[in-house]
């Protein structure tokens, strides 16, 4: 597909968004060691969820991607990965009730922990250092040693992705992913929520399902379905020296694969037809996903899409739209449109997370829980009016009890903010949250499905 293409020829482009490495032996030295490493992840697995994010393309599932907005060092606990792992399968359950199709789980885990920053850096009372760019390059306190890019930290990036991996693969494997345990999964803070207790109800149905099921003959000991789940990783590939380092050739198909994650994205400031990113991005064979904010203009678009996949596969390109709850009918409309008259197959998802965000009056960067919600549901009305299918969501979200999102059943407030404001970058939902409006989606889906039935309906 990609001819005489390799994984360094980015470094020929304009690259934005790098740290400004002091040491360009040691940074050497590292990606030389990261090429000796084993893969994350495997060839296989990337094209197994190229595979489902093409029945997502069909209309025939429904894609739900979360998880932090940067991991960190810090946070690094087996039962943070859990308790997010934990949600994102009570998201799945409370979509699949509502949409009636399979849910394809993604989460931003393993490899998430590099942001692109507004600006290199940052003044406080007069001292001006590098920005925070995620503890794959410097670290959050506000010293100069501290704001050094430090190359070395990718090598713990990488042990700490194999770790997260192991861990999730024993988790969707190993037992806990079971759908017996639906209901184990309801603990902590959320089960004593009007968001726990709903899942609650839900769960003693799904139960009662699957007593039926045992019933006639279908148990966790003979359905591998009911016993396991498909669970995949992701992250933006924006250090563009580690993912070089983790591009493979696949010995079964001779493609290259970036064996960082199964799907890696480009983001919105990194989406330059002519950049780095779309160079090294077009010439793996992963899925790949572009964040489409509200600066994006269809030709634009178009030609991201003829140079990111000119075969035209299905599950191979998923657009996620970051327009801001106000922006969408305006924005995103023409977008969607350009690319159904095209002909393009792609996945359209929504982040209603990043147009999103504000300041609070005591300083506070957040996100209302209400302008999130409103950004979903305007996405679905653009895609019901263009008759195209709104195919996944992407989250920031964590299984903690934060308060970094205003709003919500739990009616976060400002003040309130200060209790439990643990990210080390942008606000995310919590579990509570995040289960909340799984809820109000799958309501969305499900309204989205009885119009749709009532069409055919009319037109036969």
């Amino acid at each position: 597909m990609i001819g005489n293409w390799k994984p360094e020829d980015w470094r020929s482009k304009t690259v934005l968004q790098q740290p400004e490495w002091t040491d360009e032996s040691e940074l050497a030295s590292v990606e030389a060691e990261l090429k000796q490493l084993p893969p994350l992840v495997f060839a296989g697995e990337a094209r197994n969820l190229k595979e489902r994010l093409g029945e997502v393309c069909d209309g025939r599932a429904f894609l739900l991607q979360g998880g932090d907005c940067a991991e960190s060092f810090a946070e690094f606990h087996a039962d943070n990965i859990r308790d997010t792992f934990r949600v994102l399968l009570q998201m799945a359950v409370v979509l699949i009730f509502g949409a009636k199709r399979p849910v394809v789980k993604v989460g931003r885990l393993a490899g998430q922990f590099a942001k692109p920053r507004s600006a290199p850096t940052e003044t406080i009372d007069g001292i001006e250092l590098p920005s925070y760019r995620g503890d794959m390059i410097n670290e959050m306190a506000f010293e100069a040693n501290s704001r050094r890019p430090n190359p070395l930290r990718q090598l713990r990036v990488y042990n700490q992705s194999a770790c997260t991996l192991n861990l999730l693969r024993a988790f969707a494997q190993g037992g806990y992913a079971n759908l017996h345990e639906v209901q184990s999964w309801n603990m902590g803070f959320v089960a004593n929520s009007l968001q726990g207790a709903k899942y609650k109800n839900l769960a003693s149905s799904l139960t009662e399902s699957l007593q039926f099921m045992a019933a006639c003959g279908m148990t966790s000991n003979n359905t591998t379905q009911i016993r396991e789940t498909e669970f995949y990783t992701s992250h933006e590939a924006l250090i563009l020296g580690y993912e070089e380092a983790l591009t493979r050739v696949d010995s079964t198909s001779g493609d290259w694969y970036d064996c960082s994650a199964h799907m890696l994205w480009i983001g919105d400031r990194t989406r330059q037809i002519d950049g780095a990113h779309v160079e090294f991005l077009r010439g793996i064979n992963n899925p790949i996903g572009i964040k489409v904010g509200p600066s994006m203009n269809p030709d634009d678009l178009v030609r991201l899409v003829e140079i990111l996949n000119p075969d035209n596969e299905q599950g191979r390109l998923t657009l996620i739209a970051r327009m801001g709850a106000d922006q969408v009918e305006q924005k995103l409309s023409p977008l969607v449109k350009s690319i159904k008259e095209e002909g393009y197959k792609v996945v359209w998802a929504c982040d209603p997370m990043h147009g999103n965000t504000i300041k609070s009056s005591n300083g506070y960067k957040t996100r209302p829980f209400d302008k999130i919600l409103a950004e979903v549901s305007s996405f679905f009305a653009v895609h019901e009016a263009e008759g195209t299918y709104p195919g996944g969501v992407h989250f920031e979200m964590t299984g903690q009890d934060v308060t970094e999102c205003l709003g919500g059943a739990q009616a976060i407030t400002e003040d309130a903010l200060s209790d439990r404001y643990h990210t080390h970058c942008d606000p995310r939902l919590n579990a509570s949250q995040a289960l909340e409006l799984a809820f109000l989606i799958a309501e969305q889906i499900k309204n989205e499905i009885k119009i749709g039935n009532s069409a055919e309906r009319v037109e036969s």
